[in-house]
């Protein structure tokens, strides 16, 4: 079960969705049924999504499950982005490999409390070309969902590419239960255009709108500390007041963030106590899941 020949696509044994109306076969409602065992074993699904590229989503995803685990939760971060998987690269894990036997995957374990799945640990090498239509794409997908062994967690992050086509689309027909969406936008109108669109693609899809996040909201000068706004300020609170979704933080730029991408150390352990932790200790705490706010774990 292996993706490393990436012209034949994954395994075939592992079908799309069935059509609605259509009858199941037993394969069909057996895949099903595994399915929902899986997902059963994850308390919340959080899918990461973006409405246009280069606005920092897998930033925002790497560095979220990151502060979930720093809280003390058993973390899954599922990079969905099939083309140009990113998150491995960020990790420091791109030379991992996925194992598996029989009809099961083993996610990379980054630490103890963090397990990552991505198609970058199914390629032969990092330059490898995923050329893939949507069917293909729902079957790898679901193939993560299903066939990947993470065991019990309290998250399941699920970094999708940018846009509202076949990756987030998957991701929302096969997680029915999923807590929400969260849409990462930087200040400028081209980028709040497209969240405009993102969000009209949740709630067609009945997947709520967890909230907004403006990236790279004003820079902050490592020498003196003070705020310069290169991309305006603003637009992600005002197109999250005209949609009517919560509007959650602002994440400045800091000029260490693409260091600590580059190699491989999220920013909010390089700088456990700088703004952007701090900006990402404030999502977990708005979307309830601070350990002071959860009583039931």
């Amino acid at each position: 079960m292996s993706a490393e020949n990436n012209s034949q696509g994954p395994d075939r044994s592992v079908s799309s969705v069935p059509s609605q109306g259509r009858e199941k076969s037993p394969d069909q409602l057996e895949d099903e049924q595994a399915l929902a065992r899986r997902l059963s074993q994850i308390k919340h699904k959080m899918l990461v999504m973006s409405g246009k590229g280069g606005v920092g989503k897998s930033t925002v995803a790497v560095n979220l499950a990151f502060s979930l685990v720093r809280s003390g939760w058993k973390v899954g971060l599922l990079d969905v982005d099939i083309h140009g998987p990113n998150v491995p690269k960020m990790l420091g894990i791109e030379g991992e490999r996925a194992r598996g036997h029989d009809d099961v995957l083993m996610p990379v374990l980054h630490s103890p409390n963090l397990k990552v799945m991505s198609i970058g640990f199914l390629l032969r090498t990092a330059s490898d070309a995923v050329i893939w239509r949507g069917p293909l794409k729902m079957r790898i997908i679901k193939q993560f969902l299903k066939d990947v062994e993470g065991g019990e967690l309290d998250f399941l992050i699920i970094d999708a590419p940018p846009g509202t086509g076949d990756e987030p689309l998957s991701v929302c027909q096969l997680i029915e239960d999923a807590d929400g969406a969260l849409i990462v936008t930087t200040p400028q109108e081209v980028a709040l255009t497209d969240v405009r669109k993102s969000i009209t693609f949740c709630r067609q899809m009945k997947t709520p709108v967890l909230g907004v996040i403006e990236n790279m909201s004003g820079f902050l000068c490592p020498h003196c500390g003070k705020k310069t706004d290169l991309f305006k300020s603003g637009g992600g609170a005002r197109v999250a007041r005209e949609m009517q979704v919560p509007f959650l933080v602002t994440i400045p730029i800091v000029s260490t963030v693409v260091d600590a991408g580059d190699n491989g150390i999220p920013i909010v352990v390089a700088e456990p106590k700088g703004e952007v932790a701090k900006a990402f200790d404030a999502i977990v705490q708005k979307l309830g899941f601070s350990r002071e706010n959860v009583r039931d774990h």
